[in-house]
């Protein structure tokens, strides 16, 4: 009887992201230390699983950029590589290339949950220097940082600091043995799949600039019920509130919203999310849900045209919308009732009720956005773009500074870093 063999996983193990530090004048590579803590961890990895001999078990940048070719490289580690290890300090979240880095990585993440994987947790952030907790970008505070496991040197000194003093060497080498043990355990019990490569120079960082406050954005669905469509439309895209369309349903299983709305949150935006028929027509100083303007986007189903009164009141807000408000149309090309004469029809009655709106974006990078996103992977693509354009035109012609919120309780987490209290999903600020 012949037993059916699986193919190894050769894939890396970890992909080691870290922030460069810049030369001084001794001439000595400021990142060696970086390179001596890849190959402990790489050694101890070889040593806890069955790799291959000359597979690799992690991946890091060193000397890479130096050459042809670096960012498809980068990308395609990003890619595929098992497991996320940030090396956390002041320096990293200043950082646009891990901020890059991050963004690219997460970003399998959410795909992945969005095809049903559930929960993958493969960010293991490891921590090089201290860390202020007014340094963690919003983005990053989802994250389960579980540094207590390691000691209070090592939360007060870091990794950097234990190898840098020869007292701490034992303390160093237990520090990085437990970090492979994570670093495999979450690879071989959370599997993520590998993607098609992100084009590395244009990933947006996950990290806002230095010195910037609180960036905010709005997310308001346009689409019907499963009650109130059409009788020959496929309901499976619907569900009981406009927040629930899942147009990708095929590809997806969670809602488009959710997605979306977790895809800014990792852009280091803080997200509101509304349905649009909840919702009042702007007057001259607020915006159409009474609060102080920011960037929006209008996620709009062509198929919500066909109410009559949702399509008059999509007319006055185009009528009345400011310039930081984008759209995008998805428009899923596997759904088949999305073609045709009757598709033909909803585009054309779209341009007629959003033809502000629609003009503004084909102006821009963004003109995917409302032709028709055909696909998931063609949405979280293009989601970025339209976020950066809003958020660009607020600042160009909204003429106020988006208000700065009173700082939120802070709970003391297990590492001794203190972390703003958690704001509960589901349309509230996050």
């Amino acid at each position: 009887m012949a037993w059916a063999q699986s193919t190894p996983d050769r894939r890396p193990y970890f992909f080691l992201s870290y922030a460069h530090t810049p030369a001084g004048g001794s001439g000595d590579d400021p990142d060696h230390w970086v390179h001596v803590l890849f190959s402990d961890l790489c050694d101890d990895i070889m040593a806890l699983t069955d790799l291959p001999a000359g597979t690799p078990a992690g991946f890091m940048d060193r000397e890479l950029r130096a050459g042809e070719g670096w960012p498809d490289k980068l990308s395609e580690n990003l890619a595929t590589c098992r497991v996320f290890v940030p090396l956390f300090s002041p320096r990293y979240f200043a950082s646009e290339s891990c901020g890059r880095e991050w963004f690219a990585f997460n970003e399998r993440i959410l795909r992945a949950r969005a095809s049903g994987s559930g929960a993958v947790p493969a960010i293991v952030p490891a921590l090089w220097t201290h860390v202020d907790a007014a340094q963690v970008p919003d983005s990053v505070r989802h994250i389960h940082v579980d540094h207590a496991a390691f000691g209070d040197r090592y939360a007060a000194n870091g990794i950097y600091g234990l190898m840098k003093l020869k007292r701490f060497r034992d303390e160093y080498e237990e520090t990085v043995l437990g970090l492979a043990q994570r670093i495999v355990r979450v690879a071989d019990e959370s599997p993520l799949p590998s993607s098609r490569p992100r084009p590395y120079e244009s990933t947006p960082s996950a990290f806002r600039p230095r010195g910037e406050g609180p960036r905010r954005i709005h997310l308001t669905v346009a689409a019907p019920t499963r009650h109130a469509l059409p009788e020959h439309r496929d309901p499976r895209p619907y569900g009981e509130g406009a927040e629930d369309w899942n147009p990708y349903h095929a590809a997806s299983a969670r809602p488009l919203a959710s997605l979306a709305e977790e895809l800014i949150r990792s852009l280091d935006y803080r997200v509101t999310v509304s349905s649009f028929d909840d919702e009042e027509i702007a007057d001259e100083t607020l915006d159409k849900t009474g609060r102080a303007p920011m960037p929006e986007i209008l996620l709009i189903d062509r198929w919500a045209l066909t109410d009559e009164e949702r399509q008059r009141r999509l007319a006055a807000f185009d009528a009345n919308a400011r310039p930081w408000v984008s759209a995008i149309v998805p428009w899923d090309r596997a759904d088949m009732q999305c073609h045709g004469e009757e598709g033909r029809k909803l585009a054309a009655d779209l341009e007629r009720t959003l033809p502000s709106i629609l003009d503004r974006g084909r102006l821009t990078d963004g003109r995917v956005a409302v032709n028709g996103v055909p696909t998931l992977k063609a949405f979280t693509d293009v989601l970025p773009a339209v976020v950066a354009h809003a958020t660009r035109q607020y600042l160009k012609h909204s003429g106020v500074t988006p208000p700065s919120t009173p700082s939120p309780p802070r709970l003391r987490g297990p590492d001794g870093l203190s972390y703003p209290e958690a704001v509960p999903d589901g349309g509230g600020e996050t």
